[in-house]
């Protein structure tokens, strides 16, 4: 019986044009017929499931591509000419964005290393973010300045405010242009205080802590004086720090007389008369007057994944609209 099911199985359909007019019956037609629309419904299932098949593949493919393939600008080559090389500080200053020290740094090696590139240009576009991603990235351009002498320019777009000002501020020189954004030094601790509205429901939360400040930011629990003094000092303490560096970067620059840690943001041509700025000019208008005769070339980085907010969840496209903290309920940052 298996036998005769696996020759069946293995003949190949036929038409009933294959028939002599001796096997034309009413048995043989029938048997045809069946065998034909048998296997013009198979032809049709195999269409039905090959057609959503390859339409994932088509669209699907290029994202997975673009979601995993590392930007172009990651891994920009060297250039074979004298040119001015160009890094982008773009975006927030948070660990996993564009701007982060884990993208930034590379490329400034690579600009630093490079033989062909005389000078070294930081593209700022940035509200600022965590300060250690600050700081992660401006010891890197010391460091490498130190043992590969080429000059560094700071050239704010629309925004250089914040921890994205403070990398600015150890560069060689900052410009800016008429129009951009310049600023806004100081610290924020910020979070949330949830601790009302689980009242109204009844709802509290229990939490054992070693130390009377150990759960000072938990949003559930209502903060305490003790609490509220520390997150003011330690904001206090941060903002000094800040306004500290700028008075060291920009000695003998600044304007007297000017409350810098306010908070305030200034555009460009006042951030000139204040000192914050060395001039108010454009990237291109940088690069023409000082070096005539090299070309720009870009090393990155680039957005991560290729495009911003492929395969992001719904809290990723909420931190990118602004709506949600970059680093969870409590975050200090610079900004």
């Amino acid at each position: 019986m298996l036998q005769r099911v696996r020759t069946w199985w293995r003949r190949p359909a036929f038409s009933i044009d294959e028939l002599s007019p001796q096997q034309v019956d009413s048995q043989n037609l029938t048997r045809a017929l069946a065998r034909d629309m048998l296997a013009d419904r198979q032809a049709e299932r195999r269409a039905r499931l090959a057609k959503p098949l390859l339409y994932a593949f088509m669209f699907l493919f290029p994202v997975l591509v673009l979601r995993w393939m590392p930007s172009p600008f990651d891994f920009a080559s060297a250039p074979s000419k004298d040119s001015v090389g160009v890094i982008e500080l773009a975006g927030e200053m948070v660990d996993g964005k564009q701007a982060s020290a884990d993208r930034v740094i590379p490329a400034l090696r690579r600009a630093f290393e490079s033989e062909h590139v005389k000078a070294v240009v930081l593209k700022i576009d940035s509200p600022g973010g965590a300060p250690l991603e600050a700081e992660r990235i401006y010891t890197a351009i010391d460091s490498w300045r130190a043992t590969h002498p080429k000059p560094v320019i700071a050239v704010i777009n629309n925004l250089g405010a914040s921890a994205a000002y403070m990398v600015a501020l150890h560069c060689d020189e900052i410009y800016a242009g008429k129009y951009s954004l310049v600023g806004s030094i100081g610290a924020v601790l910020s979070g949330w205080d949830f601790h009302k509205a689980l009242e109204r429901v009844d709802v509290g939360q229990r939490v054992y802590a070693s130390g009377n400040l150990k759960a000072m930011l938990n949003p559930y629990l209502p903060m305490s004086p003790e609490a509220e003094f520390k997150a003011k000092d330690l904001v206090a303490k941060m903002g000094k720090q800040f306004r500290d560096e700028l008075e060291t970067q920009r000695k003998g620059k600044l304007k007297d007389g000017v409350d810098f840690g306010s908070g305030e943001i200034w555009g460009g041509m006042e951030a000139h008369n204040l000192g914050l700025v060395d001039g108010v000019s454009t990237l291109d208008q940088v690069v023409k007057s000082r070096w005539p005769d090299l070309k720009i070339h870009g090393f990155g980085p680039g957005s991560a994944g290729g495009l911003p907010l492929m395969g992001a969840t719904l809290l990723d496209v909420a931190r990118e609209l602004g709506f949600a903290s970059p680093t969870g309920s409590q975050t200090v940052a610079l900004r």
